[in-house]
């Protein structure tokens, strides 16, 4: 029989050995270190502005992370988020300016947005209603192909990533649109003059997502039905339905990125969406979020394109060339994979 003091030395070690393994703290001190070590280097690191700047670069890609963690947790996986996004763009853009490219556009103050503009067919909030009806729809969409049909999730909504990049295409004409600055207030909105509203934003969504998985009943029918479909519908969990659900709500933030994206860039191309899903997928893999379904955290992928940004960021400081930095990125997210590989193999 072990003695008091023994059964405690041995919890503490178990608890320091499980910390190592947490992703989330492997990232925080990655994070941290890379805080530390660049900005010795350069001490622009350590300057506000350059932390907001990181932000606002992450909100739009921060967003489709969260619709992809959701995702992964229930078992689902989406690759066409980024299209899903840039289709809800395009049809705003032709509601609010009949399809106008942005090299024929001369700003007009006078326009307020809430009458439509020359050419347009639709008020500014009128375009944005419809906008996240086509978001969400396309979210619903491949959740109930996915979730009917039993296919690979994967296989699916690459497939319907195409439809959706097809049907931009088709609205667009292939053209560069613009948005002739109907958002720009948003862009430019801050609170205390510091704080860009984007960036509230974007923290909300990362927060209500935490509650949708960590304090209701739907998150965690959710995990259990990533960790274990079939004993989750034994228990009498509707899979088919939160399965749905849970596409309908990732199709919600690709609209609220929509938003994001139009007011940050004011113009929108079908092509535009192309790298976002796999940012999004590589994001909440880093932050432990795994392919298994069921594992992982919201704050896991927070930080993960928290490091992500910060890396990418870290790399234009140090005048890191951008080819290279596309293999850096490569890098990391290969080793992301292998680490969490290796997590699961051990647990095994």
């Amino acid at each position: 029989m072990r003695k008091p003091d023994e059964s405690t030395a041995l919890s503490h070690r178990q608890s320091a050995r499980d910390l190592l393994r947490d992703q989330r703290f492997i990232l925080l001190i990655l994070i941290v270190a890379i805080i530390l070590i660049v900005g010795a280097i350069n001490p622009r690191m350590y300057d506000g502005k350059n932390w907001l700047s990181i932000f606002a670069a992450i909100a739009v890609s921060g967003l489709l992370t969260m619709s992809m963690a959701m995702l992964l947790l229930s078992g689902g996986l989406d690759l066409s988020i980024g299209n899903i996004m840039i289709l809800s763009g395009v049809v705003i853009s032709v509601l609010l300016t009949g399809g106008g490219q942005t090299a024929s556009y001369a700003p007009d103050s006078s326009i307020t947005g809430e009458e439509a503009i020359s050419g347009g067919v639709a008020t500014l909030p009128v375009a944005l209603l419809v906008g996240f009806i086509i978001a969400i729809g396309c979210g619903a969409l491949n959740g109930l192909i996915v979730s009917k049909s039993k296919c690979m999730p994967l296989i699916i909504t690459l497939g319907m990533s195409n439809v959706y990049y097809g049907l931009a295409l088709v609205i667009s004409g292939g053209k560069f649109l613009s948005f002739q600055q109907q958002l720009e207030p948003l862009r430019v909105a801050k609170i205390g003059e510091v704080i860009p509203i984007t960036l509230i934003i974007f923290i909300a969504m990362v927060f209500v997502a935490w509650v949708l998985i960590n304090r209701t009943k739907f998150g965690r029918r959710v995990v259990a039905i990533g960790g274990n479909e079939e004993n989750a519908r034994l228990s009498g969990i509707k899979v088919d339905n939160y399965k749905i659900l849970t596409y309908t709500i990732s199709g919600l933030y690709c609209g609220i990125a929509t938003i994001l994206y139009a007011s940050r860039l004011d113009s929108i191309t079908a092509g535009g969406g192309s790298g976002y899903e796999l940012t999004a997928l590589s994001a909440a893999i880093i932050g432990g979020v795994t392919f298994d379904g069921g594992k992982g955290t919201i704050i896991g992928a927070f930080l993960g394109i928290v490091f992500m940004g910060l890396v990418n960021n870290a790399m234009n400081i140090l005048g890191v060339d951008s080819y290279i930095q596309t293999i850096v990125s490569g890098i990391i997210v290969v080793v992301a994979v292998i680490i969490s590989n290796l997590d699961n193999l051990r647990q095994k």
